[in-house]
């Protein structure tokens, strides 16, 4: 069916140290992107904050951040945070994240497709049809398990795709897996020279067509770190972080100059891990 639109989950995976309207943002922006080139159907956007583990300087507990981003996108209808990454013991890779959303909407998908070759005749009474669902009329011989999953894309600022030259920081195997079998979308400046990067990366650049780069055309210049520095020094941080999400560092008294100094000096994981292997 050449109408029938590619189904894309988008997965942001990071520190969210705190969640900032710049990282909602980006979903808007992925999403608008999308169904602007009528091919692809966003269905859902998944938030990842990375656990504990991680190590890196001024990350304040997970549990704190997981209930930040989920404050951030209580009024969301399709933002949702997970919250399986953070409460692992060990650092995982971002590859391992991609793999667990991918087999996750795998296992529904094959479920539904049991669900719907229930026959309809139930004690006699035909089977209530969920409302707006429109089952697509069966072609003989084909299994019900064919429906096709939807793609889980890597939603990332232009920093992330940059942190892939980072020595030791990715494993090439992992860039390689993600591109060709997931897709990146890569939310960047205008005028930001993300096509440089990929250009010059022969890994990226073979898989050119399974990065979506997106233009921000309404600079968003909001950062986590930008955020803690104005908290340290009691500056104001209304309207760069959701209400809810500024009340609960208020109430809770989270940034300061005694957490931005967590882990200082301890090797980022990725960094002690790729560095320890042979």
């Amino acid at each position: 069916d050449p109408d029938r639109k590619t189904e894309v989950v988008l997965l942001a995976c990071g520190s969210f140290n705190p969640i900032t309207n710049m990282h909602l943002r980006l979903f808007e922006l992925a999403r608008d992107y999308f169904h602007e080139t009528g091919k692809y159907k966003v269905i859902k956007g998944i938030i990842s904050p990375v656990g504990d583990a991680y190590k890196k300087k001024g990350l304040i507990s997970a549990n704190h951040r997981v209930t930040m981003a989920k404050l951030a996108t209580k009024d969301s209808d399709w933002v949702e945070v997970d919250d399986w990454e953070s409460c692992q013991s060990e650092w995982l890779e971002t590859l391992k994240v991609l793999r667990y959303h991918h087999q996750k909407l795998l296992s529904a998908g094959v479920s539904n497709s049991l669900q719907d070759a229930i026959p309809i005749t139930k004690l006699g009474r035909k089977r209530k049809q969920e409302p707006n669902r429109h089952e697509p009329v069966k072609k003989k011989n084909q299994s019900p398990a064919v429906k096709s999953v939807p793609q889980v894309k890597l939603l990332c600022g232009s920093d992330m795709l940059e942190s892939f030259g980072i020595p030791n920081l990715w494993k090439l195997e992992d860039i390689t897996e993600i591109v060709e079998k997931h897709g990146l979308v890569c939310i960047s400046r205008a005028g930001n020279n993300v096509q440089k990067f990929i250009y010059e990366s022969d890994i990226l650049w073979r898989h050119k067509n399974n990065i979506h780069l997106v233009e921000e055309w309404i600079p968003n210049d909001i950062s986590s770190t930008k955020i803690r520095r104005a908290l340290r020094r009691g500056q104001s941080i209304r309207y760069l972080v959701p209400d809810g999400v500024r009340a609960y560092i208020e109430r809770k008294a989270l940034y300061s100059a005694e957490s931005e100094g967590r882990h200082a000096g301890l090797l980022l994981a990725p960094l002690q891990k790729h560095a320890s292997e042979p």
